[in-house]
């Protein structure tokens, strides 16, 4: 069983999960809508991972903070990936946005646990 003692554990732990909740997304694309095996078995267990993961760091964390800061990477990660890999528009207004979405994660970041 994983334990989560501190808090930079668990902060590790929610940058793994988000790096998982990017796996899932790009591999749920990839399943075809679940009718492709391998992309399908890992999109699954990609997400079960994911928020299994997250649901052991809020023992320690903020749920507000982690929460936003999970769901802010996923979005990020997934919407850069598919600009890169997917060759889904890279306009001015999305990169923006993006930004944005990294800039409110790093604010909560700073802000630490209220």
């Amino acid at each position: 069983m994983l334990v989560v003692g501190t808090t930079n554990m668990a902060w590790v732990i929610v940058l793994v999960s988000g790096v998982l909740e990017v796996v899932f997304s790009v591999t749920l694309k990839l399943s075809d809508s679940f009718t492709r095996p391998w992309p399908t078995v890992v999109s699954v267990s990609s997400a079960i991972l994911s928020v299994w993961l997250m649901s052991l760091t809020l023992k320690v964390l903020p749920i507000g903070t982690a929460y936003a800061v999970w769901a802010g990477m996923g979005a990020a990660g997934t919407a850069m990936v598919g600009m890169v890999v997917f060759h889904e528009p890279a306009s001015w207004a999305r990169l923006v946005c993006i930004s944005l979405v990294v800039l409110g994660i790093v604010g909560l970041q700073l802000q630490g646990a209220d």
